[in-house]
């Protein structure tokens, strides 16, 4: 028999632990002890035993004092401890305060705000724009930064924010409002999954390059808070290329090359990433939407969509000249985060085996055009191919095998026929 440790039938004492911060407790926790430990670095005070032991009192005076430091130190501790509560609600609270105020604005009414939208031109010309077709810039606190809204025909601004955001993201959505009449903004999700992604980076692409050239015209009229705030934000580097095209040549802001630089700086970065990400979680959540089933169609669209995305209120189109080779750029196409290019992968071959299904069961007796004819569907990689050139022989004859040897070989014949004789 194995011998039972000593300690084996005791009950286990619960360790009970609490920590201080600077003499403070500021968490409180269910496995915390509610009286912090408070350690001194004085030397530990004498017992009273040990005193009263002692026949020679020399140094009775000096410890008592050192004991009514230490208490008095406990009692400023304890009367801290009872107030703490309060005062770390009360900091709380001002942090609260510090981390929900986005910015300050010096805009008091809209007026204000898009008389600083005007100082750039293209940004004035969109603003005349939007005012021509009854759209109305607002203040809402319903909106995290800013929106357009088709339906209500209004531009919502918060009016927290700072105010080089509000202008920025003023212009942004009011180039967004210029893409809605352009005809180009059309949802990604009617495209083939191929050029929706494609799509959407595009949209994006335009808005950022948008806030850019205006913040650039603002520095040029002589606001440059607009310009700082860019340079100081994640949008530095397409403020960079934009620059940079712009100080070679100043033609370049209306001929469209330094909007094209940036362009192409913003399908460098990793913004690809998270926009792609985002249009493959809506994809995943709904794929009813599309409308262009073909990818003929879909890319003829696509091309357009882009070229519209590059026209400006004045200058050049800044991607008519690229519209072709973005479309076949692995740059601008191509998915190169791994996790997405998985995800868009299962999004076509869903999309495929189901226009396969539909098709089937309306008694087309085919497979249709736009399912296998499609290079981006998995089936017509090759994997399936038997698929489409296998056929099924309906054998109703009798086989006979024959057994012969010719110089050693074994040859069997194999004959197909209906009757006795055959």
């Amino acid at each position: 028999m194995e011998k039972k440790p000593k300690n084996s039938g005791k009950k286990r004492r619960i360790c009970l632990m609490a920590y201080t911060l600077n003499n403070t407790q500021p968490v409180l926790c269910t496995l915390v002890a509610d009286q912090p430990y408070f350690f001194m670095d004085e030397e530990n005070i004498p017992s009273d035993e040990d005193t009263l032991g002692l026949e020679e009192f020399e140094h009775f005076e000096e410890d008592l004092a050192l004991l009514k430091k230490k208490m008095e130190a406990y009692e400023r501790l304890s009367k801290s401890y009872t107030a703490e509560p309060t005062r770390r609600m009360e900091e709380f609270m001002a942090d609260a305060v510090n981390i929900t105020e986005i910015g300050t604005s010096d805009f008091a009414t809209i007026e204000m705000l898009e008389a600083a939208i005007r100082q750039s031109r293209m940004a004035e010309t969109l603003l005349d724009f939007a005012k021509n077709h009854n759209v109305t810039v607002e203040f809402s606190k319903q909106v995290d930064g800013a929106q357009y809204d088709p339906s209500a025909k209004k531009i919502l601004v918060h009016p927290g924010l700072g105010s080089e955001e509000q202008v920025l993201l003023g212009v942004r959505e009011l180039r967004r409002h210029w893409q809605h009449r352009k005809g180009a903004l059309i949802h990604p999700l009617t495209f083939h999954p191929d050029h929706a992604i494609l799509v959407n980076r595009a949209q994006n692409a335009d808005l950022s390059i948008a806030m850019v050239r205006a913040a650039w015209e603002m520095q040029l009229a002589g606001h440059k808070d607009a310009w700082n705030f860019i340079e100081q934000s994640a949008m530095a580097d397409l403020g960079r290329a934009f620059a940079r095209e712009a100080f070679v040549d100043f033609r370049s802001i209306a001929n469209g090359k330094a909007s094209a630089a940036a362009f192409e700086t913003w399908f460098l970065s990793e913004r690809c990433r998270h926009q792609d990400k985002h249009l493959i979680q809506a994809m995943l959540a709904d794929q009813q939407g599309y409308v262009f089933t073909g990818e003929t169609a879909s890319r003829h669209i696509s091309i357009e969509l882009v070229t519209a995305l590059g026209e400006q209120p004045f200058g050049k189109n800044y991607l008519a000249p690229f519209a072709r080779m973005i479309m076949e750029d692995p740059i601008f196409i191509e998915v190169r985060d791994r996790s997405n290019a998985n995800f868009l992968w299962f999004i076509k071959f869903e999309r495929s085996f189901r226009e396969t299904e539909q098709a089937l069961q309306g008694g087309e007796g085919h497979i249709g055009e736009s399912s296998f004819s499609d290079p981006a569907n998995p089936f017509h990689s090759g994997l399936f191919k038997h698929e489409s050139e296998s056929r099924i022989v309906s054998l109703k004859t009798k086989i006979m095998v024959e057994d012969t040897t010719e110089n050693g070989a074994n040859i069997i014949h194999v004959r197909f026929g209906e009757g006795k004789n055959a």
